[in-house]
């Protein structure tokens, strides 16, 4: 098949020294690149008006003469100014342009033309900043009709950066398209007409030179479905290639491990819990690789159900990894294990940690045991992935908390196996259905909805110190009546020290990072609080203790052992409690600065209370006053304990991430226009299709424009990320 037009170098369409900024500012390499590169939003020229008439701060057009034009030097930095004086016979503006001394050769005295743009006042002067014009052919008039054709039609603005503004891509995109021809498309064509959607070429042009508003709007409908057509066709291709692959099936035996452990379990399974274990141990009764992902709500026995597919794997002699993201976890992790093993399955399946800040001699033991096949479960934290580290038979890795993982070090672990390993998948941050779609199109995914009989729900409530400063005492007066009745409490700063250190970057939206009234204002941070509580009236004789990422390992571990066992009854810590960290006599957890947290982790961090028979109870504490995002958002979480329900919020304030790209979540998505919060049934609909079609042509010999596209979307890497996800 010959090369596609969109795979054209952009030095080859535009010249080099454009190439150059475009692929510097922008990331753009191709003629395709250039072309996806689509207007982030649309405005008008403004009304047309007269030059005596036109209002200051509004968008306006005019039909005017170039009367003359001067250059001076700016005096704070290096750069030229260019001011342009243009007229209607009414009056006379100012064309100001900085750095942009070529337009000189455009604007020469006597030019007529449209010119557009927002009016100012500089000095008592009227001017247009950077506006966008059109002048007329030498010796030609423009009529009233085409110059408000012209004022009327959209003005597309395109995400740019200091070193590429937006009017240079528009002017780069219009050489592109005047040069690019027919496009093929690789939406079939009876898909296409069923669904009434503009072809591939009309959307492109219309994307970015539309004439009227509804231009723009069939072209985004026809361009979002393609995306998520070829997007959901890429997921379900990589299902079916790792469907390919053959795995050891590991089936329990009658009497053996797994039996043992059921018939000694100190639980009853919820149905969820049943139904989520059963599709489990069928995956690892097949000859394929199992590939799952499990969500849960906080505390609803997900690692339970892991640990049943671990008995599966060791029972034919096979070893299982699970892989945490903090060494606090790793630890209660193999503790909660042997603890629910029991001491006779714990002896024979001798569960092991390893992690980085183990003394050498004991992380040589662990090794042995379990390079030797004697460790059958294997718990640790990023050093699983040392190349010093091997396993005998690598039959199950168990990743928790995924989103902790980056994709290369999930294949590295993967590699261990001598056979590819089975891979489950756990979360407690449910995913949107649209979400899970999209993101893990190519995993199965299954959900653990409801929580363990006699769990009591969680009392929630934001302190509005904007409001009632007050209530501060009275949060410090409700953690000592919880540890009067010998219970223990958390209390949970966004930062380590008045350095303003966070434990790891604050999942704000991107966009509301200044949703917080005062984002420059001091966080709560553990050190502060510390002394404020030990140096409180009320709780100064209460043994009170702090955790954080900085402190060694060993003190880390000892200091969640203490807590656990009951010796500390106030713990001050960062996010390093946010998931896995298991008290179940802790009932109070005050969050300070709640708005400085994301909506997925308020609700990650309200579960680490409530988790045994006594009553939880969260305290939101924020300074966001009423009526802003910030403060939405806490407001959101303290209104429901509904995972799934926050989940749809979250997915409201933060951008999807990158689903073809090593970021999962937040920043700057891959996605064009789709948008997995609003687009759930379009993304449903185009995996439907695309997998009828699939079936009917694995190879897609009959969709070669299908083929073509998949192959140019999904460039190595991004191949690369979906076979490791």
């Amino acid at each position: 098949m010959p090369e596609s037009p969109l795979d054209a170098k952009l030095s080859t369409a535009l010249g080099g020294r454009t190439a150059a900024a475009m692929k510097k500012g922008l990331g753009l390499e191709t003629v395709g690149d250039l072309l996806s590169h689509y207007p982030r939003r649309y405005e008008k020229h403004g009304e047309l008006t007269a030059v005596d008439e036109l209002p200051t701060d509004e968008n306006v057009t005019i039909v005017a003469q170039v009367l003359g034009s001067s250059e001076r030097s700016m005096k704070a930095r290096s750069g030229s100014i260019l001011e342009v004086r243009i007229s209607d016979g009414t009056g006379i503006l100012t064309l100001t342009f900085f750095n942009q001394r070529f337009r000189k050769n455009e604007l020469i005295t006597g030019a007529r033309g449209i010119f557009a743009g927002k009016v100012t006042d500089y000095r008592g002067t009227r001017q247009l900043t950077h506006p966008t014009y059109e002048l007329f052919p030498p010796d030609t008039e423009r009529s009233a009709d085409e110059a408000m054709a012209w004022a009327e039609a959209p003005l597309p603005i395109y995400a740019a950066t200091s070193s590429v503004a937006s009017w240079q891509i528009q002017k780069a995109l219009a050489v592109v398209l005047d040069s690019i021809g027919i496009l093929d498309d690789p939406v079939p064509e009876s898909v296409r007409l069923s669904r009434t959607l503009l072809d591939y070429s009309r959307a492109i042009e219309l994307i970015h030179r539309p004439v009227k508003d509804a231009d723009w709007g069939r072209a985004r409908k026809a361009l979002k479905f393609q995306e998520a057509f070829l997007l959901q066709a890429a997921l379900l291709e990589q299902r079916a290639i790792v469907r390919l692959q053959l795995a050891e099936p590991r089936i329990p035996e009658p009497g053996g491990l797994l039996e043992r452990f059921d018939a000694v379990m100190p639980f009853t399974l919820t149905g969820d819990q049943e139904r989520v274990g059963a599709a489990i141990a069928n995956d690892l009764a097949a000859a394929v690789p199992m590939n799952r992902l499990v969500q849960g709500e906080v505390g609803s026995g997900k690692t339970l159900v892991a640990l049943r597919g671990m008995l599966a794997v060791a029972e034919s002699g096979g070893q299982s990894a699970l892989l945490a993201p903090t060494e606090v976890l790793a630890g209660q992790h193999l503790r909660s294990i042997v603890k629910t093993l029991g001491p006779d399955l714990a002896a024979t399946l001798m569960p092991t940690l390893i992690t980085g800040q183990m003394p050498a001699a004991v992380r040589r033991r662990a090794m042995l045991a379990a390079v030797t096949g004697q460790a059958r479960i294997v718990v640790g934290t990023h050093a699983l992935l040392s190349e010093s580290v091997g396993f005998f038979d690598l039959g199950l890795i168990v990743v928790d908390e995924q989103h902790r993982f980056g994709v290369e070090q999930r294949e590295t672990l993967r590699r261990k196996g001598q056979n590819p390993p089975h891979v489950l998948v756990l979360t407690a941050t449910p995913i949107p259905r649209t979400v899970a779609m999209t993101v893990f199109g190519d995993l199965d995914v299954s959900t653990i909805a409801e929580l363990p009989v006699g769990r009591i729900p969680i009392v929630s409530h934001v302190v509005p110190l904007a409001e009632k400063p007050g209530w501060i005492d009275r949060v410090w007066q409700r953690v000592a009546e919880e540890v009067a009745v010998g219970r223990q409490a958390f209390i949970v700063c966004p930062a380590i020290d008045s350095t303003l250190s966070t434990e790891e970057e604050l999942e704000l939206p991107e966009d509301e990072a200044s949703a917080a009234e005062d984002v420059a204002a001091p966080r709560a941070n553990v050190t502060d609080v510390l002394a404020e509580l030990q140096a409180h009236p009320t709780l100064s004789l209460l043994r009170i203790e702090i955790l954080h990422g900085r402190m060694p390992s060993e003190t880390k571990d000892a200091v969640m052992r203490a807590f656990a066992g009951g010796e500390i009854d106030v713990l001050v810590a960062t996010t390093v409690i946010e998931v896995g960290v298991d008290v179940p006599n802790a009932s109070a957890m005050v969050i300070l600065d709640a708005d400085r947290f994301g909506v997925s982790q308020l609700h990650q961090l309200r579960g680490r209370v409530g988790r045994g028979m006594v009553p939880g109870l969260c305290l939101m504490v924020t300074r966001a006053v009423p009526e802003t995002l910030a403060r939405a958002r806490v407001e959101a979480v303290a209104a429901t304990l509904d995972g799934f329900e926050l989940a749809e919020k979250d997915l409201e304030l933060r951008r999807e991430g990158d689903v073809l790209g090593r970021s999962q979540s937040g920043g700057r998505s891959s996605l064009r226009v789709l948008r997995v919060a609003k687009d759930g049934p379009l993304i449903a609909e185009a995996r439907s299709i695309a997998a009828e079609i699939l079936q009917s042509d694995p190879l897609l010999s009959r969709h070669p424009l299908m083929k073509a596209a998949l192959a140019r979307r999904l460039d190595e890497a991004s191949r690369d990320f979906l076979a490791k996800n």
